[in-house]
């Protein structure tokens, strides 16, 4: 992959929450929700907040906004969920509280999950999005995938120092609604 990491900026740590989303998990067994906050202490990150929800769309957009309105989250990561099942609506949880989606995540997630698992990245719908001056990132639920979208993509946009351009830099402009530039 292109782009390298500029050893003469600061490192800046984000303050990211990890909700997992399942109907049949519990803190003990969140295995993706456990390799998320494995990932993003071993940046140099911090967790802000952890928790598990059952797949109602209804109480996902509710936490997501909850947390939306804390002053001590910058990035909000979700785990599972984003399947092709009746009870898959984190992806539609996300997109109730977007205000601008980040429409190359979920295909750049697809191509590095293609090398991984072949055709059936095509039953992913991983999306990213912005809202309230935050980064959200809706990631399947299996540990690989989390890791692979971590590694593959979040590791680097998440980090200040990542060039040519990281979503650090951007994150004072995502709340600053209605200002020109």
């Amino acid at each position: 992959m292109s782009g390298r990491i500029d050893e003469t900026k600061s490192f800046v740590p984000l303050r990211i929450a990890v909700l997992t989303v399942s109907d049949t998990r519990e803190l003990a067994q969140d295995r993706s929700g456990e390799t998320l906050v494995e990932c993003l202490a071993a940046a140099g990150h911090l967790l802000a907040r952890r928790a598990i929800l059952r797949d109602e769309r209804a109480e996902i957009s509710a936490r997501l906004r909850e947390w939306l309105a804390e002053d001590d989250i910058d990035v909000i990561v979700t785990t599972g969920g984003t399947g092709l099942s009746a009870r898959d609506v984190t992806i539609e949880a996300h997109r109730d509280v977007y205000e601008k989606e980040i429409e190359a995540f979920g295909p750049i997630f697809a191509m590095l999950s293609l090398g991984k698992i072949g055709t059936s990245a095509v039953q992913s719908r991983a999306t990213g999005g912005v809202a309230s001056g935050k980064l959200l990132f809706a990631l399947p639920g299996s540990p690989g995938a989390c890791r692979d979208a971590w590694e593959g993509i979040l590791a680097r946009q998440l980090d200040s120092r990542f060039r040519p351009c990281n979503f650090v830099e951007i994150l004072p402009a995502l709340s600053r609604r209605g200002e020109k530039r």
